[in-house]
């Protein structure tokens, strides 16, 4: 995990010697450094939260708890030492195709209504990384409505399990 978060910095300060191949993590690190910053921009990192980040680097990277958990770790300090989004957004944007731009905007949708509820500050930073990302307006609105409509629809379902 060390070495994915050298390769990631090294990419950034354009230190990648020109033969490297590509690296699933960089990106990897990235998306996941996003996911914690919009978990945590509220200022409430909560249970809930933690068990759905846990779950979407799981299942976007196909990764096994162990795995996912150390990317996640790997994310918190990256994120802690970020000035500012470009530094992933910038990775995230030259590794993935549009539509690997439009999951990672989906990705932050799901984890902005983790804890029940959008905060302002969470539906700016996804408006931002979109921005950023070149995801469109219509997309990332659209990205919103069907993470919100799964999330409703799901609950309804536990509850109809519940009765």
């Amino acid at each position: 995990m060390l070495d994915a978060l050298k390769n990631f910095i090294n990419e950034l300060t354009g230190d990648v010697p020109s033969a490297k191949g590509f690296e699933a993590a960089d990106y990897q690190l990235a998306a996941a450094a996003l996911l914690v910053h919009i978990a945590s921009i509220d200022g409430d990192f909560d249970a809930d939260e933690r068990v759905r980040i846990q779950h979407l680097v799981e299942a976007r990277f196909g990764l096994s708890s162990d795995a996912a958990r150390r990317l996640i770790e790997a994310a918190w300090e990256s994120e802690r030492e970020a000035v500012d989004l470009y530094r992933f957004t910038s990775v995230l944007k030259r590794r993935l195709d549009e539509e690997g731009r439009i999951a990672v905007v989906g990705m932050l949708w799901d984890m902005a209504h983790a804890d029940g509820a959008v905060h302002e500050f969470e539906e700016n930073v996804v408006w931002r990384v979109a921005e950023l990302l070149g995801v469109s307006t219509r997309d990332r609105v659209l990205l919103r409505r069907e993470v919100r409509e799964s999330l409703d629809a799901s609950d309804a379902s536990s509850q109809g399990e519940q009765s």
